[in-house]
């Protein structure tokens, strides 16, 4: 770990050496390292310390940790009315662990407001990939007729789901998915879900900011639980979601 003096001061990684700098002394809005690796213990690590990676440049991953963190404490979901109308009302399926390539690379093809482009690179899809074949990536996408037309992907470790990104192709979508995973982490035993940046379509779900001290006291608690590696084999139905929430 290389330390280059700049303002504020950047961390340069070896991808043969796993380890990070303190978190808690980088800016909130800027890379706290560049460089490492994006293989399977490279993420996990990271995630265990708070960190995740935004997007590479020329091969080299930017790792972040921002202040402050937004987060989905599962009891705090909020669901409005004309969500819970819709939903009463909706024939479309929810299937997780389903389809994650093909959810993930839409997510890295969806336009985003004041983004010229996406930080989910060939090299990000390969590497959740490989998460998700070990059974801490995961997925769900929301059905209409069979076809897929909205979803959302991150991993899990302990009782904290990192959500990564989500899309939408119908109006809902990917708010039922969220919603959907939402009710099965709470049924799980989970404690939140970590947004990371702050959002407005996710502050109408019940997200709040906490400030980086704040997220680094929860998801140690959290991370005290054992991880639920493996495949979620859940089929359910927007109709179904808003029962006993």
């Amino acid at each position: 770990m290389i330390l280059v003096h700049a303002e504020p001061p950047v961390y340069y990684l070896n991808p043969q050496h796993v380890a990070f700098p303190d978190p808690l002394q980088g800016a909130g809005d800027e890379p706290i390292a560049i460089g490492g690796s994006l293989l399977p213990h490279w993420l996990l690590h990271a995630y265990r310390s708070g960190i995740f990676p935004w997007f590479s440049e020329d091969g080299l991953p930017y790792w972040y940790s921002p202040d402050p963190r937004m987060i989905l404490p599962l009891t705090e979901l909020s669901i409005s009315r004309s969500t819970r109308k819709f939903l009463r009302r909706s024939t479309w399926e929810i299937r997780f662990d389903t389809h994650f390539i093909q959810i993930i690379s839409q997510c890295a093809n969806t336009l985003r407001p004041g983004q010229k482009g996406t930080w989910i690179s060939e090299d990000f899809i390969d590497a959740y990939s490989r998460l998700h074949d070990m059974g801490y990536g995961h997925c769900v996408g929301v059905y209409e007729n069979g076809l897929l037309i909205g979803g959302l992907y991150g991993l899990s470790l302990g009782k904290v789901f990192f959500g990564e990104s989500m899309f939408s192709q119908r109006d809902n979508a990917s708010k039922t998915a969220m919603i959907a995973l939402v009710k099965h982490l709470r049924a799980w035993g989970f404690d939140f879900v970590d947004c990371q940046i702050p959002s407005e379509h996710l502050k109408h779900l019940g997200a709040q900011e906490v400030s980086r001290r704040q997220y680094f006291r929860l998801l140690e608690q959290s991370l005290e639980e054992v991880d639920q590696v493996g495949k979620w084999n859940v089929i359910c139905h927007a109709s179904e979601l808003i029962t006993g929430l």
